[in-house]
């Protein structure tokens, strides 16, 4: 697995890249949708493929530890083949999830102690079992073990697990050392830049995280509830530390303006929730704004979701019946909305592309970020 640069933007920190793996190449900057159990919600893996053209999904460790179960994927021949997969898949390692499960897990420096929340039962993640799972997950990129901390957070906190989450990170490089992949393709580990809101932690987290010379590099701990100042602040801060040859990953984020604001401070990898968890409660984005289509103005609407078309599903469905279906609480209106919002968001990246290749990115990055932000 190796990294492309191809081209940077004159005016920001834009850049263009080709990540080289063995499932294929994923063009940068890119959106990764996230496949939590498995799963894309409300999405067949075809309409990833064909539709939203997703070149990378994700899957969750703690999920897929829990259920279906190691021994399931193993004996499936990996999570690409459990899920009819053909391209990329990266892994989380279950760092996030321990954070949200503050009030029922246990950490120390050997690792963290969970309950299940499908049935109460106890677990054990170290960074070493953590390597150890996502080699039988057998994602193409898998990430290094380490505590995301809240917003707001103590500034002794925030110290004290960054550096536990880098003797972590040596922790999982020896065990990725001394294991080997389980299936007939590599694995790359990428460790996670941490340190909260706290600029000397993240430029030390940083620098730590460069010296490992890793195929790719994390920012892990943000779009945890910080405005978005802090967002940009932190992201700037340690993009301006981390490798120019290697892909940098922000992790958990975030709104299409995020995408937009982060790709210009020289973010190549993306994942979040929000574009089907948005879509299950009506709200679409679209390159005028943003949606909420139970509002009563879409009911005789019937122009297509996005007046200038980001995806299949645009032209085939009208607001006023998109809205019929959301209200009806029908699966179709779920599956549509979906479909709409992460293509939407893999078509931004496109056009992102295309833009920092001709040299207007910064100006098309300004008009875009005014009309994302208007609610129609």
């Amino acid at each position: 697995m190796h990294f492309e640069l191809l081209h940077t933007d004159s005016k920001t920190k834009a850049r263009v890249g080709k990540l080289h793996t063995d499932h294929g190449i994923i063009e940068t900057p890119i959106f990764m949708p996230v496949g939590t159990a498995g799963t894309v919600k409300g999405v067949h893996q075809h309409e990833l493929d064909k539709e939203i053209h997703a070149e990378i999904i994700l899957g969750n460790t703690y999920h897929l530890y829990l259920r279906p179960g190691i021994d399931v994927i193993n004996k499936a021949g990996g999570l690409h083949k459990f899920i009819n997969w053909k391209k990329p898949i990266l892994t989380d390692s279950g760092g996030y999830q321990v954070y949200s499960l503050s009030n029922s897990r246990k950490l120390n420096e050997q690792g963290v102690t969970f309950q299940s929340h499908i049935n109460g039962s106890y677990h054990t993640f170290t960074p070493e079992k953590a390597i150890q799972i996502q080699r039988n997950i057998g994602a193409d990129i898998i990430m290094a073990f380490d505590e995301c901390t809240p917003y707001p957070c103590d500034y002794q906190y925030a110290k004290n697990s960054m550096h536990m989450t880098h003797r972590w990170l040596d922790r999982c490089i020896e065990e990725m050392k001394k294991s080997e992949p389980l299936y007939d393709y590599d694995q790359a580990l990428f460790p996670i830049v941490q340190g909260s809101t706290y600029k000397d932690l993240r430029k030390e987290s940083a620098e730590m995280i460069a010296s490992k010379n890793a195929v790719g590099n994390a920012i892990g701990g943000l779009s945890v509830g910080e405005p978005d100042d802090e967002l940009y602040g932190m992201t700037d801060l340690v993009c301006s530390i981390l490798p120019k040859d290697k892909p940098r990953y922000l992790m958990g984020v975030g709104t299409p303006v995020n995408l937009l604001e982060c790709i210009a401070m020289g973010v190549d990898m993306f994942d979040c929730v929000m574009p089907t968890r948005n879509a299950r409660h009506g709200l679409l984005f679209t390159s005028e704004g943003t949606i909420n289509i139970k509002n009563e103005k879409w009911e005789k609407d019937f122009s297509p979701i996005d007046i200038n078309g980001t995806s299949a599903v645009d032209h085939t469905y009208s607001k006023a019946y998109l809205r019929h279906l959301i209200k009806s609480k029908e699966y179709l209106g779920v599956q549509i909305a979906s479909i709409h919002n992460l293509a939407f968001y893999l078509k931004l990246m496109k056009d992102a592309r295309e833009k920092i290749l001709d040299g207007s990115f910064s100006s098309w990055k300004d008009s875009m970020v005014k009309k994302l932000n208007v609610r129609l």
